[in-house]
């Protein structure tokens, strides 16, 4: 089973999280922020992968340390889970419909961690969370995870379409990334024979 279980404590949030790669798309989330709830159900379901997140944060600042500490935390995760990366698939993509939204996503793990996110989100805000943290989270994810993570909106007008829509497709994505190729299953996918 390829999982891992992330504790982080500092003056700002305090996480709890665990994920199974090879899970069923079971979570169960609670980071203070309603719409970050809801952003890492999707997540989960869409990735097949078994989350289970418990954050308590300084909400009453805002929900930035807590995006980003969760998308620190969620990094180191898939970095564990991982492990050698031995058999893996390694690359993904997707490109995913929200209504009028549609997102392309596209992933490498890689060792190399990087950020290519083009997304015009017209609102400051969907509800309370500050639409600018979907940037900050998936940064601190690539960052911790090591992976190359490039997304782009090729249409969309409304917020929490054009977010739901790059949640999803990420998760996809990474999906199709993680999974073990039979063909490969005892081979690092690269030349240089690590990643």
């Amino acid at each position: 089973m390829r999982t891992s279980v992330i504790e982080r404590k500092t003056a700002e949030t305090e996480i709890l999280l665990s994920l199974n790669l090879d899970g069923s798309g079971k979570s169960e989330i609670d980071t203070g922020c309603g719409f970050l709830n809801h952003m890492l159900t999707l997540f989960a379901k869409h990735g097949k992968f078994d989350l289970n997140v418990k954050c308590n944060g300084d909400t009453d600042v805002d929900y930035h340390h807590t995006a980003e500490d969760i998308g620190i935390c969620l990094g180191n995760a898939f970095a564990e889970a991982l492990g050698d990366m031995r058999g893996i698939t390694r690359y993904g993509n997707m490109i995913l419909p929200m209504d009028e939204a549609l997102i392309l996503s596209a992933v490498d793990i890689s060792g190399r961690g990087k950020l290519v996110m083009d997304l015009k989100i017209p609102t400051k805000k969907v509800g309370d969370f500050d639409t600018e943290l979907v940037a900050e989270f998936f940064e601190a994810f690539v960052r911790r995870a090591n992976i190359t993570l490039h997304i782009r909106e090729l249409a969309g007008e409304n917020s929490h379409h054009i977010i739901e829509g790059a949640f999803k497709s990420v998760a996809r994505s990474l999906r199709a990334a993680v999974k073990i190729d039979p063909e490969t299953a005892n081979e690092i996918p690269s030349t240089k024979g690590v990643l």
